[in-house]
């Protein structure tokens, strides 16, 4: 039976001991303690909760974007054709699970629609930078919640823009050098040359070269593969030097000798797809989904999202330090501006106050010029009344009088025929 090793108490180093070490300590460890299976429950947990992907797809309409999407991934993802007749640039997002052997990836897609079709091109890149910033901005909503589940929420943020290039021979058009210009600190940005095979090789190398050219003096930062792991250090430096990668994306299947490959049938030859000398699918593939996919989202984490929660952050007015360059706590920012808050709604709130009673004393003075108005009005009126009662009964008076000097002349003519007829008869009768 083997020895059970005894336990030591340490020894605790005094105060110089300490001073003196400036690297940690490496300690033998006496027994089996198991920490050495950490990584293999740190795989086993990631195979049971899968993996998350967002590919950017940016570039002209029929450039082959949804081709070399199911290019890489090996699948059909039943995409519609797009059409050329789009009044402005619009996205297309689509999600999808795929699995490969016992790992599960949730990959989602957004394409470009109608880019570089309008007349008037200067905003086409717009909705392109406003559906990066809503994602970076939903992810940010999440972290700032009370009660966060992150383990539930499907991370949104896009990993990697693969921006397809026109294989024109030339150099960057506009579009292309204002849209990358706008996004490079926001998403990381691998530049290609679609439909390669368009191009003949000391052409495309001449284009590559230009390219790069161009990038770096309009000051585009694209993403360069890491080279600070020793174990892909060296592959992915030499693949720094290829970008842009000029790819070529089919899902047909073409027989070349005995086999049958993925690739192109034209009538000069057989251009394969993931024949390394043919294009950089292969090369794509590898550094996109075989080696740095985690560190493409690790770089947009630790990156591009930390530079858009800065931004935010200082707009809402938090900062580290105080006035004094002192360090500051989240709680105390809070608190200052929760007093800041309050004391500018306070304010409002009397100058609302003010600005109500100014309201109510210009109201108050307007209905009392108004009712002055009226008053006045009704007293004109009740004096054109008056007036035109008096004149009626002066009227009715003249008229009263006047039937009372009928009746009289009436009466005094009834007595005078009387009288003519009296006279009348007394003079027939003496006639007699």
């Amino acid at each position: 039976m083997a020895e059970r090793p005894r336990y030591m108490a340490p020894q605790i180093p005094d105060d110089e001991e300490i001073q003196k070490e400036d690297n940690i300590r490496c300690l033998t460890t006496l027994g089996h303690f198991g920490f050495e299976c950490f990584p293999y429950q740190l795989v086993n947990r990631s195979i049971q909760q899968g993996f998350a992907f967002n590919i950017l797809c940016v570039g002209e309409t029929g450039i082959g974007k949804s081709t070399l999407i199911d290019t890489l991934f090996n699948t059909n993802l039943k995409d519609n054709k797009s059409s050329h007749f789009y009044s402005n640039v619009g996205l297309k997002i689509q999600t999808y699970e795929l699995q490969e052997s016992n790992v599960q990836l949730k990959l989602t897609v957004v394409k470009t629609v109608g880019y570089g079709d309008q007349l008037n091109k200067e905003t086409s890149y717009q909705p392109i930078i406003d559906y990066i910033d809503a994602q970076l901005e939903a992810y940010l909503q999440e972290e700032l919640k009370i009660k966060r589940s992150f383990f539930e929420y499907h991370d949104s943020r896009v990993h990697v823009c693969l921006y397809f290039i026109s294989p024109t021979g030339h150099s960057l058009k506009s579009l292309d050098l204002l849209t990358m210009k706008n996004i490079d600190s926001r998403v990381n940005i691998i530049p290609l040359i679609a439909k390669a095979d368009t191009i003949s090789k000391n052409d495309l190398q001449k284009f590559k070269s230009k390219i790069m050219n161009e990038l770096i003096s309009n000051g585009i930062q694209i993403y360069q593969f890491p080279t600070d792991d020793e174990t892909t250090a060296q592959v992915n430096s030499s693949m720094n030097g290829l970008l842009p990668f000029a790819v070529v994306g089919s899902m047909d299947e073409v027989k070349v000798g005995k086999r049958m490959v993925r690739g192109r049938h034209y009538p000069w030859g057989v251009l394969q797809v993931e024949n390394e000398n043919h294009c950089d699918f292969v090369k794509l593939r590898d550094m996109l989904l075989c080696t740095n996919m985690e560190n493409l989202k690790e770089q947009t984490h630790t990156q591009h999202y930390e530079c858009y929660r800065c931004c935010r952050l200082q707009k809402m007015g938090f900062t580290d330090v105080g006035p004094d360059n002192q360090p500051v706590s989240f709680q105390e920012i809070y608190e200052a501006k929760r007093q800041e808050f309050y004391d500018q709604c306070q304010r409002q709130e009397e100058e609302l106050k003010q600005r109500f009673m100014q309201l109510v004393k210009e109201k108050e003075t307007t209905l009392k010029e108004a009712e002055k108005e009226l008053q006045d009005k009704f007293e004109h009126l009740k004096r054109v009344q008056q007036e035109e009662i008096m004149k009626l009964e002066e009227e009715r008076r003249q008229l009263e009088e006047e039937i009372i000097d009928f009746y009289k002349m009436k009466a005094s003519s009834e007595t005078l025929q009387t009288q003519v007829c009296t006279n009348t008869k007394k003079d027939k009768d003496r006639k007699k």
